[in-house]
């Protein structure tokens, strides 16, 4: 009890806190030096006991004493909270006694008549030392597990950092990739468009050559004959006739106009040399394009069909999956019957039931990355892709083997393009004819060595339209 009134004896009556820098009135009263110029500020008179102050009471001179025993006791109390060993000296903010004891049912400290108390009745007590030694250890515990996980986080982070420099350094090799095939196809069609101009400047030249020749064939006769005409022009514009038949006969050596003349207009001819550069002239993106595509790596997968289908046949250079129908025996009465044993004979007919028939790629993809095209027509039902991954196509409903999904493509490609990603297994779908993107699976389950997968059905007794693989 000694200690709790000591430290009242201490506290500010105005802010109620610890003496800072206290000075004394002439009341005898003391308080902060903040708090007393503040409240004299306002009103002079002791804030306490209500004494007058007069105006020169105004200097506050400082209470030593009072001032050596407020730092002293803050000292101690900012030391009793500071160290966890000494939490036995602290008191209880209720009882003022010490704090022994530590409630379990309430997770709080506790002194003896708290424990008494009806607030704490019917709970469990345990010594402060012993309370602490399990929740010391639990912590210990917390704290390895917490360090444990930083750890363990630092580990990914470090992780994620090599990720993400290994992500900008793949990126920009695939730049590099990048900007070297698009050099490489613009060094192509910069080759093929010079080779193409040359060309066309060759059949120029020799065109204009042959014109020009025939241009100076017609001058030099031109010329020869404006000569001729001034020629006879001129001697027809002698009016006496002995001198016009001496001068028109020595001019002329005595030869007759017929001799004289001989008319080249009908002879010579215009050279009309219409340039003309075949295809490339109307279709030289397409034909250039055919072109590049021989220079172009890679290309899609050259595949190779096998089925072990019984009326399925593969061309002989294995890109073309056709259906041969079964010829089967039917007792199909015929308008003739036996005339000995008086039954109609059978004859063979064409099995034309609904069938459905696979096949797959002769050989395996291993790694890598690979891209092939099929040619699917106009066919109302197929399954393309790889072993047990593949997209379903049934009547006009676009769907995966896995999800069973629903897709919203809504077109309809005569070829499907297949790109297989063997290192992160995504499996994806392109309209093959504009490159358009259908559909990808990235399915985690996908195994290798895989090879491509190829289905559709048979409704009629001949195949007109046959699953082939395209190549370039």
């Amino acid at each position: 009890m000694a200690s709790a009134s000591y430290t009242e004896d201490l506290t500010c009556s105005i802010c109620l806190m610890i003496f800072t820098d206290p000075v004394i009135l002439l009341c005898g009263h003391s308080f902060c030096r903040e708090c007393a110029t503040l409240s004299l500020s306002s009103q002079r008179q002791c804030p306490q006991c209500r004494a007058a102050v007069p105006k020169e009471g105004t200097c506050l001179l400082t209470n030593h004493n009072l001032k050596s025993l407020a730092e002293k006791e803050a000292e101690k109390l900012q030391k009793g909270h500071g160290k966890d060993t000494e939490g036995a000296d602290w008191l209880c903010p209720e009882h003022e006694e010490k704090l022994k004891l530590f409630c379990v049912t309430d997770q709080q400290l506790a002194c003896i008549i708290c424990r008494d108390g009806e607030r704490h009745e019917g709970h469990k007590f345990k010594p402060i030392k012993e309370a602490a030694a399990p929740v010391r250890r639990e912590l210990e515990t917390f704290v390895q597990h917490v360090s444990d996980d930083i750890c363990a986080l630092e580990s990914l982070a470090s992780t994620q950092k090599e990720e993400i420099t290994k992500t900008k350094t793949k990126s920009q090799q695939l730049m590099t990739q990048i900007c070297r095939q698009f050099e490489e196809m613009h060094q192509f069609l910069r080759k093929r468009e010079d080779e193409i101009k040359n060309d066309l400047k060759h059949r120029e030249e020799d065109a204009v050559e042959k014109m020009s020749e025939t241009l100076h064939t017609m001058e030099t006769a031109l010329s020869e004959s404006r000569e001729l005409e001034g020629r006879v022009t001129s001697a027809l514009e002698i009016k006496d006739p002995e001198r016009f038949l001496k001068c028109w006969s020595e001019e002329n050596n005595r030869k007759t106009p017929e001799h004289l003349f001989r008319p080249r207009a009908d002879e010579l001819q215009v050279v009309n040399t219409t340039l003309c550069l075949g295809p490339y002239e109307s279709h030289l993106q397409f034909f250039v394009w055919k072109e590049m595509l021989q220079v172009i790596q890679p290309r899609a997968e050259l595949l190779s069909l096998k089925s072990d289908s019984r009326n399925i046949t593969v061309s002989d250079d294995g890109k073309h999956l056709m259906y041969s129908p079964e010829i089967i025996q039917s007792s199909l009465s015929l308008s003739l019957r036996c005339k000995y044993c008086g039954h109609s004979p059978t004859r063979p007919r064409e099995d034309t039931s609904e069938r459905y028939a696979s096949a797959f790629s002769s050989s395996e993809f291993t790694s890598g990355q690979h891209y092939w095209e099929i040619e699917v027509g106009k066919k109302d039902y197929w399954k393309i892709g790889v072993k047990n991954n593949y997209l379903i196509y049934n009547n006009q409903k676009y769907v995966t083997s896995k999800q069973n999904k629903k897709l919203t493509f809504t077109g309809r490609p005569q070829k499907i393009g297949i790109y297989l990603n063997c290192q992160s297994k995504e499996l994806s779908f392109y309209d093959a004819e504009n490159m358009t993107h259908i559909h990808t699976m990235t399915e985690g389950c996908m195994s290798v060595p895989v090879a491509a997968y190829f289905e559709y059905k048979f409704s009629r007794g001949a195949d007109h339209y046959p699953l082939k693989v395209c190549c370039y």
